[in-house]
């Protein structure tokens, strides 16, 4: 479904095709924030994406699964590169089989977080990416989750530097 079919479908911003009121919270707009906080937010978010990746060399892949999480990392890293992302490469991404993929696409598009745009050239594809609301709220999960990994290294290295530790 398409960003155009999705809004005739749904009709309002506010209330999902059935009538009952969406379940996202309004996110504040925040300030626009400046090219450094988007690169140290990018680098955070490949950090975690390549991460989620890593631990299958460690722990089977079937103990996992978070794909909405995937795709909001992976939709977030491009929109600050400003590439584009194909609905396929959305699913693909998300590490989970192409029709899960698209189900957890359409329920973040529902809640406003994502919108997909038709290919202009090509009338087979689509393009999937962050809402001003999705960004917003990836910003601030980012923001704080930087911070935590920074707490996190400070007091590890307050410790060691304590305990004599080079």
């Amino acid at each position: 479904m398409t960003v155009r079919s999705m809004r005739a479908t749904i009709g309002s911003a506010d209330h999902s095709a059935n009538g009952h009121t969406r379940l996202v919270e309004a996110v504040p707009s925040p300030e626009p924030i400046d090219a450094a906080t988007q690169a140290r937010h990018t680098a955070v978010a490949r950090e975690i994406y390549a991460a989620r990746r890593r631990r299958h060399k460690a722990l089977p892949a079937d103990l996992f699964g978070e794909p909405t999480w995937d795709i909001l990392l992976d939709l977030y890293i491009a929109a600050r590169e400003d590439r584009r992302v194909p609905t396929t490469s959305a699913c693909i991404g998300a590490h989970v089989p192409p029709t899960t993929a698209l189900r957890w696409l359409r329920i973040l598009e529902a809640r406003g977080l994502v919108e997909r745009e038709d290919d202009g050239r090509d009338g087979r594809r689509t393009f999937v990416c962050l809402t001003f609301r999705g960004l917003t709220a990836m910003d601030q999960t980012l923001e704080m989750l930087g911070r935590s990994i920074v707490n996190v290294a400070e007091s590890t290295f307050a410790l060691q530097k304590s305990a004599g530790e080079p």
